[in-house]
């Protein structure tokens, strides 16, 4: 892991509504080593050279404290969207415990979006953010088999391991919900995939599933997907050039009938699948918790 300077870490989240309800976000490391081969944080627009190796921010706790320190409004610091706050790195360098401890301190709430059940480790201090404000834990699993996430999500916690995560989590009282994205066209989006995704989203009592049925593709990201396709699914790659070309939305072709399945399955089980949704659950969280701090 290498170390980088950084002269401030939260920035406002323009539309929370649209991304669970997260006021902040906040990335304390840069690039990922992870692996997935479909990662969008490879992209130009990110301008994020050798994505590969993790870079963690110089003085990253000072830097949060002040900034937390003054601002005038409490919310939920939303962590992942660029790079896992749990990769391995984090388990000796602890930037993200951390961060949380002051997020502790200071009164606000966290959302982290991960694929590693190295979370588990901080699961008491997330617990009493939760008793605070509230902690909402977004697990990344698109695939409900071992061995296909070993292929596509190779240097990361496999499926079960991160199934295993969602239900302690649960069990400790947290928000916890399943991106199911991507959704690899002719990879993971068949029906028996998504039934299965659902079935132990269920067990594992997660609170919702969101997905948008397809994978985004542009620069630099694109060719290192269809370089990783050739790899692994050869032949793959030349017939998603045919059917999608240079489009940034990569809907798999099952996309409607796909969607029609989870809308049908998690309205049996209380499994949210809309973003609205979710975000009235974790908005409805957050001011149950600041009535009762009035009158505790």
């Amino acid at each position: 892991m290498e170390w980088i300077e950084a002269k401030s870490l939260l920035s406002k989240n323009k539309c929370p509504e649209e991304w669970f309800g997260f006021d902040y976000n906040l990335n304390l490391y840069k690039g990922c080593c992870h692996g997935c081969i479909y990662c969008d944080s490879r992209s130009q627009c990110y301008r994020i050279d050798r994505f590969d190796v993790v870079r963690g921010k110089k003085d990253a706790a000072l830097i949060l404290e002040k900034e937390l320190r003054h601002k005038k409004s409490r919310g939920i610091i939303g962590m992942g969207a660029m790079s896992d706050p749990y990769n391995p790195f984090e388990k000796e360098v602890h930037l993200t415990r951390e961060a949380l401890m002051l997020i502790e301190r200071y009164g606000f709430g966290a959302g982290i979006t991960t694929k590693s059940d190295l979370i588990l480790e901080d699961l008491e201090l997330l617990k009493r953010i939760h008793e605070n404000m509230t902690t909402v834990v977004n697990f990344t699993i698109t695939s409900a088999s071992d061995e296909c996430s070993l292929k596509i999500e190779p240097h990361v916690a496999v499926s079960s391991k991160r199934f295993e995560a969602v239900r302690r989590c649960k069990e400790a009282g947290l928000i916890c919900g399943i991106i199911m994205n991507p959704v690899l066209p002719f990879i993971t989006d068949s029906k028996e995939n998504i039934l299965k995704i659902i079935e132990m989203a269920h067990l594992c009592h997660a609170d919702y599933i969101m997905t948008y049925m397809g994978v985004t593709l542009r620069q630099n990201q694109r060719d290192h997907y269809y370089k990783k396709l050739e790899e692994l699914y050869p032949g793959l790659s030349y017939q998603y050039q045919r059917i999608y070309g240079n489009r940034y939305h990569c809907e798999s072709l099952k996309w409607r009938e796909n969607y029609e399945l989870l809308k049908e399955e998690c309205l049996k089980r209380g499994i949210l699948y809309q973003m609205e949704d979710i975000v009235k659950l974790i908005r409805s969280h957050k001011k149950e918790v600041r009535q009762l701090s009035l009158f505790g």
